[in-house]
């Protein structure tokens, strides 16, 4: 995997999961096997402004307790210094994702227009937000890296044509893998040995 762009997902990747999916549903009466932002998106457009509105608070509010995910700042500090191009593709608001990468202390190492929140594009696991970015970076798609904890992040990179890594301590999902780490300090020591 010859990186040079790495575009990485944001909760439970490089900060600790925690969002409660099943009591974010509750809250905002979502079905409990549903995509809470597909749901959203087939609601009409009052109902589906008022649950947004309710869902940005909640996030607001997580990002304000955010804590970063072993290794992530390392990692991320270490591709930053070596000059890759570095993105962040999230289902959460821009917004929300630029207040935890300044919590866990990486928020200079992201150009604001490299991170792409679920208003900037469609979100994963949709391609465009990877497409947009490796074109704003004059890459090939050979050249980048989707890097995440759940298939909607390997399957957004699988349809844009580039690498993924999964970082989670099982393989879930080996179909979409091309490198499987359990953390980021797994995988930072894997870039290390090259």
């Amino acid at each position: 995997m010859q990186a040079r762009g790495w575009i990485f997902d944001l909760d439970g990747t490089l900060t600790v999961a925690q969002h409660d999916f099943p009591a974010i549903r509750w809250e905002l009466g979502i079905p409990a096997d549903e995509d809470i932002l597909v749901h959203l998106g087939r609601l009409p457009i009052a109902e589906r402004e008022q649950l947004n509105a309710r869902l940005d608070a909640i996030e607001l509010r997580l990002a304000a307790e955010v804590a970063p995910a072993p290794g992530a700042a390392e990692l991320v500090r270490e591709l930053h210094g070596n000059g890759m191009h570095l993105g962040i593709l999230t289902r959460n608001l821009r917004q929300v994702a630029m207040a935890s990468l300044e919590r866990i202390g990486i928020l200079d190492c992201f150009a604001p227009e490299h991170i792409i929140g679920r208003n900037d594009a469609p979100p994963k696991p949709a391609p465009d937000g990877i497409h947009h970015l490796l074109a704003d970076w004059q890459l090939q798609r050979s050249e980048a890296v989707m890097v995440g904890d759940f298939h909607f992040d390997l399957q957004a990179g699988r349809a844009a044509g580039c690498n993924t890594c999964l970082v989670f301590p099982d393989n879930a999902w080996p179909e979409l893998t091309d490198l499987h780490v359990p953390d980021c300090h797994a995988l930072l020591a894997h870039l290390q040995a090259r």
